[in-house]
Formats: C-alpha cells, structure tokens, sequence
C-alpha cells in the first residue's frame, strides 16, 4: 500500500494515501455500467426479451450450482409472480429449461440451454473482445489487482446493508 512515507511531495508522513482518485473509479464504473448496460438493452429488445430476463440469463450462467426460482428471486430482488413470469418467457424463447433433478419433485433447476448460449456468445463477442484488448495493454500483476479490486466491490455491493 503507497503511504504517504513514499511520496515526495512534502505531505504529512504516514497517512495512507489511496492509490487512485475515488471519483475516477466511480466515473469508470459508471461508464462501464453504461456500455454493459446498452449492450444488454440491445441483446434484450433482439431477443424479444426484457432487460431483467437478462440479468436472469447472466444468474443462472454465473451460478456455482444449479439456480432454482426462488435463488433467482432473491437474487434479482424481485417477487415470485415476476420470476415466474420471467422464466415462462425465457423458456418460451429457448433460453432456459426447468428440470426436476432432485428427490424432491418440488425444486425446480433451471438451466441455460446451449444453443441460446452460443447465441448470446456471439452477440456479446464485441465485449469479450474489447476485454480482451483491454487486458492486452495490462501487466499481470495490474490485472489481479483490478480483479481483486472487482471482486470487493462486488462483495460489499452485495452486502445486505449496500441494498
């Protein structure tokens, strides 16, 4: 961590000093935010969906272990008449399938289907292809930092307390 120890520019000694401006990260983000945000409108309007089936898709892909509706409910913070709703029109459009996997016919999985993947795949190929330019112009070590720095921020974001 840069102290203040390190700097030269005669300011008090030993304060911490963060390595980037706040406002620069924040309107970064934002931006970001932006971009992502209009792709995923665009991927939306082009699949006859709504911007929350999106959000769905990225969810049940994202998953460490089989989504059920109900984790989809708490995780997109919705009811469980709108979650519904949003699975009936990503099945109908063949994005997902509901599967009883389990003992308990009750729990339902819900399961990205492969060709919707590819679809999305190569909608979205412009993202992967600006991040993978974008990680091309940095070091290693500066990408596990930014990934680190990512990974925090999404983890104090999902902090009950920062909804």
């Amino acid at each position: 961590m840069v102290t203040r120890d390190d700097r030269t520019d005669g300011e008090t000694r030993g304060e911490r000093v963060p390595p980037a401006d706040l406002q620069a990260f924040a309107v970064q983000l934002r931006r970001m935010n932006g971009e992502v945000n209009r792709l995923v409108h665009t991927f939306a309007a082009a699949q006859g969906l709504h911007p929350t089936d999106v959000q769905a898709l990225g969810a049940i892909l994202d998953a460490d272990e089989p989504m059920t509706p109900g984790r989809l409910r708490e995780h997109l913070g919705l009811t469980s008449g709108a979650v519904t709703a949003c699975v009936d029109r990503l099945e109908r459009a063949g994005h997902i399938r509901r599967s009883r996997e389990s003992t308990d016919r009750r729990v339902v999985h819900l399961h990205y289907e492969a060709g919707a993947r590819a679809a999305a795949r190569a909608f979205f190929l412009p993202l992967a292809t600006a991040a993978e330019a974008a990680t091309a112009r940095c070091a290693p070590e500066e990408l596990d930092a930014a990934l680190r720095f990512l990974t925090a921020l999404n983890e104090e974001l999902g902090r009950d307390g920062a909804r």
